[in-house]
């Protein structure tokens, strides 16, 4: 599913309820909710603080997910097209990052950069 796809999947689900998205400053609250979430799950894996012996495995991927539906949200509510904003995003950092990072040896600058 393309970036384009998922931002009309999120809204056609959205123009169910009448609240409709929530207000940039509630967005922004959610998002860092939920970065906090994955957070404390990466923290639980790969950190020095272990879950309680009660406490269920979480899922990194849903974590990922949730931030990802809450940025639709707020790309949605903007107008914005994540999909043209990503590509700029990488035509930046193809850019501006090709001589900063070791290539693998065998490897030629990856294409667009």
């Amino acid at each position: 599913m393309s970036l384009a796809e998922t931002q009309a999947r999120v809204d056609r689900w959205i123009s169910h309820f009448e609240e409709g998205y929530f207000q940039p400053l509630t967005n922004l609250a959610r998002l860092t909710e939920e970065v906090g979430e994955l957070a404390r799950e990466v923290n639980h894996r790969f950190g020095q603080k272990t879950k309680k012996r009660d406490e269920p495995e979480g899922d990194l991927g849903m974590e990922m997910a949730d931030i990802l539906f809450v940025l639709v949200c707020m790309a949605n509510r903007e107008g914005i097209d994540l999909q043209a904003a990503f590509d700029r995003m990488m035509a930046k950092v193809e850019a501006r990052d090709t001589s900063r990072w070791t290539l693998k040896p065998g490897l030629r600058a990856p294409e667009g950069s």
